[in-house]
C-alpha cells in the first residue's frame, strides 16, 4: 500500500480532484498529466543511464589481486626449531 496517500481517504481524494478541476479546468488537465508524464520518464530514463554508467566503471575498475607472501618472505620473531635450522643447513650445503 501507498504509505505517503494512507493518511487520505474518499472524501479528501474527492475534495482535492475537484479543486484541481476547478484551479486547471477539464481542458488543461490532460495537458498537465502529459507534461508530468513526460518528466517522469525524463527522470527515469537519466536515472538509468546514470545507472548503467555507474555499473559500467565499476565492471571496469576490478579488484586487484593480491597474492599472498610466499613462505619465505614471511619474517616472525619465533626462533627456529631444530627441525627447520637442519632444512635450512642442507639448503645452504646443497647450493
Amino acid at each position: 500500500m501507498n504509505t505517503t496517500l494512507a493518511f487520505l481517504g474518499t472524501p479528501e481524494i474527492i475534495m482535492i480532484v475537484v479543486a484541481v478541476l476547478l484551479i486547471f479546468g477539464p481542458k488543461k488537465i490532460p495537458q498537465l498529466a502529459r507534461s508530468l508524464g513526460k518528466a517522469k520518464r525524463e527522470f527515469n530514463e537519466a536515472k538509468s543511464a546514470f545507472n548503467d554508467a555507474v555499473d559500467e566503471e565499476e565492471s571496469k575498475e576490478e579488484p586487484k589481486k593480491i597474492a599472498p607472501p610466499a613462505e619465505e618472505d614471511i619474517v616472525t620473531d619465533e626462533k627456529p626449531t631444530a627441525k627447520e635450522e637442519e632444512k635450512e643447513k642442507a639448503k645452504s650445503e646443497s647450493k
